[in-house]
Order: structure tokens, then sequence, then C-alpha cells
């Protein structure tokens, strides 16, 4: 009698409005969902761990290991993703949600193969800029990609122009332009270059969405891997051909190792797989603000890593922009609701652990000393940075022999 008490409030409590789904299983419906294994902070990390890799990685293939081939490990990564969605298609089901996609012949030509352009385009553009600038001023730079998509957005009649949006935006176009302006390791070859990825990156985007705008064509980033990357190794591998195959040797290849190069396009294909656990354990909103804090942790890695020097006015006007680009993302209402639950779960966290938070305050303070330092001594003192690191040198070549 309770059972029948409790299911009619609950039918009552329904709005008649709403369409309700068909029951497959009755059986089925009475077992909860599995829940995630683990938390989502563990998905975050390894989304932004991975992320990261692959930037630092190709930065350090192509620039410090001397591989001057970005076409040709931009087809490789691609060849690699081709092969391995292949595979996960067929003896996996992590690819079964592409059976729901209306693909034919003439969809893949007039839709998935313009696409598959502008992204080889993007992919070819963004690897070249590793050739002339740092880590940490193309991070800067990719901080004007969401300006590129809405200027995009506008060109190609997707949405109407919005000088509010527009305005909101601008922060983000001044504060690249600041820290552009600080960078001392600035080449124009190299700038035009990832103009041109962000360019290229964000039509691309627009033309996603445009194919997505049918809840038909809907797909996670996986099954559109599944079906661009064999037309973009196939593009890349033609323009590789007529302008780095002829270069290219086994020599170069031995040089990097066979198990390198593996490695890499590991890490890129498993890139695109943590992209598509990240959203769905937790939200898009969560990879753009995830995205953020990846773009901020991969400036410090490129002092630490690769020497970048970052001046003050870099880091002031890469903090403009980052400002800009949260507020553009969040709106001011979600700003205000999201800092006031993060100063209630502060005080709280303080309240029950305060010995734990004074020691995260110190280790964030220590790390910022740190990270100033590291940035800030190649710029002031040469001299003296050289002199430390050829020291730590020959005591890690002592501690080696």
């Amino acid at each position: 009698m309770s059972d029948e008490k409790v299911r009619s409030s609950v039918d009552n409590a329904r709005d008649p409005a709403q369409p309700v789904l068909p029951t497959v299983n009755p059986n089925l419906e009475k077992q909860s969902a599995p829940e995630a294994t683990f938390h989502p902070a563990v998905y975050i990390a390894t989304w932004i761990g991975l992320s990261s890799s692959v930037i630092v990685f190709n930065k350090w293939i192509l620039d410090t290991k001397g591989f001057k081939y970005p076409i040709f490990l931009t087809t490789w990564h691609l060849t690699f993703a081709t092969l391995m969605t292949q595979f996960l298609a067929r003896f996996t089901t992590i690819l079964d949600s592409r059976k729901k996609v209306p693909m034919t012949g003439r969809v893949y030509l007039r839709a998935i193969v313009p696409i598959g352009i502008f992204f080889s385009l993007s992919l070819i553009c963004g690897n070249q800029t590793y050739l002339y600038l740092s880590v940490a001023f193309i991070q800067m730079l990719k901080a004007t990609t969401p300006v590129a998509v809405l200027l995009a957005t506008w060109s190609l009649g997707v949405a109407p122009p919005n000088m509010k949006t527009l305005g909101n935006v601008s922060f983000i176009v001044i504060g690249v332009v600041i820290a552009s302006l600080g960078e001392i390791k600035f080449v124009m070859v190299g700038f035009l270059f990832q103009c041109g990825g962000i360019i290229f990156e964000a039509v691309r985007l627009v033309m996603v969405q445009r194919l997505l705008s049918s809840a038909e064509f809907k797909m996670d980033p996986l099954v559109s891997l599944y079906y661009y990357a064999p037309a973009c190794a196939v593009m890349n591998g033609i323009i590789c051909l007529f302008t780095e195959f002829s270069r290219l040797s086994m020599d170069d290849i031995y040089r990097v190792g066979s198990f390198t190069l593996v490695a890499n396009a590991l890490v890129a294909f498993l890139l695109n797989v943590s992209v598509v656990f990240l959203i769905g354990k937790t939200s898009s909103l969560v990879l753009t603000l995830s995205g953020v804090l990846k773009d901020i942790l991969l400036v410090f890695a490129s002092m630490f890593l690769f020497g970048d020097p970052v001046t003050l006015l870099q880091a002031f006007g890469y903090g403009i922009a980052l400002a800009g680009l949260i507020f553009y993302k969040l709106g001011a209402d979600k700003i205000r609701e999201y800092t006031g639950q993060g100063g209630m779960m502060w005080a709280e966290f303080g309240a029950t652990r305060p010995a734990a938070r004074k020691i995260l305050i110190f280790a964030v303070l220590l790390v910022t000393m740190f990270v100033l330092l590291g940035g800030l001594a190649p710029r002031f003192a040469p001299t003296a940075t050289d002199k430390a690191y050829n020291r730590i040198g020959t005591m890690l070549g002592e501690k080696g022999a």
C-alpha cells in the first residue's frame, strides 16, 4: 500500500506536458547507472597532463632534438590515430556511437573532407610554430582562439554580430597584444604561423558547429577523430610528399628514435580519449576551465624545461587575457556564484583543517617565488643563470659517472 502511495505521488508531481520516455526493459530500469570509478579530479588531472605532455613532447622533438619535419610528424600522428580508431571500432564498444551517425559517401565528401582540410592546416601551422616560438608565448597567443571563433561565426553567417560580446572578448586581444610586446624571443615567421593555425582552427570549429547543429550528426571527439583522421592523414601525406619527404632520411628518424615517435603519437591519441572521458564524467564547462589551468601550467613548464624567459609585461598581459577569457566563458553571474562557493569551501576547509590550509598557502607562495625567480633570472641575470645551470649539469654528470 505504501508503494502505491509513493508511486501515485510521483505520478502527480510529474508535469503532464513533458514527454515520457518509453521503458524498454523494466528490470533494467531498477538497476542504477554505474558510478564513476574515479573522482572527477582524476579525469581533469589526466587530461591536463596529457595535453601538456603533447605540447612539450612536440616542442622537444621538433626543436630540442632538431627534427625539423613538423608536417611529417603531424602525418604520423594522424596515421597512428587512424589505425587506433579502426582497431577500437572493430574490437571494442568505445566507438559504437558512430553507428548512430548517418554517414554516407556524399556527406563525407561535402562535410568531413572540408573540415579535415582546415584541421590539417591548423595542425601543420601549429607544429611549424614550435620551430620558432617558445611554448609559453605560443600558449599566450592561443588565448585569442575564442575571439577568432567568434569572428568566424559572424563571417560564415552562423550567428549574428553582437557588439557587446565583441567588447567582452576585446580584453583577451588587449592582453595578448601586451604579452606580445613583452616577448623577448619574438620571431615574425613563427607568429604568422601561429596566427594562421588559430584562424584555420577557428574556421574548423565553426564548420563542425554547423555540421553538428542537427542532432543526428552529434559526435564525441573520438568518433570525430574516427572520421577526420583518415582524410587528414591522406592530405597531410600529400603535402609532406612535396615538401619534406625529399629531405627526410632514416638517419633523422633514428636520431629521434622509433620508440620516441611511437610514444609521441600514443600520447597524442590518448589525449583524444581523455577528452571523451572528461566531458562524459564532468561537463564541457569543466573542460574549458581546465584548459585555462593547463595553459598557465604550460607557461611555467616552458620556463623550467626549456629556459624560456617570461617578462613581467608578458605576465601582466597574459593575466588580462586569461581574465577576459574566463569572463567570456562564464559571465559575471557565474563568476560571482563560483566565487561565493569557492569562498565558502575555503572557509570550511580552514575550519576543519587549519594546519593543512597553512601548509597549502606556504606551498603556493614557495612555488610562486621559484616560478618568478626562474622566469626573471634569464632576463636580469643571464650570466649567473648560465653558471647555475652549468653547475647543476656538472653535478648531475659527476653523479651519473
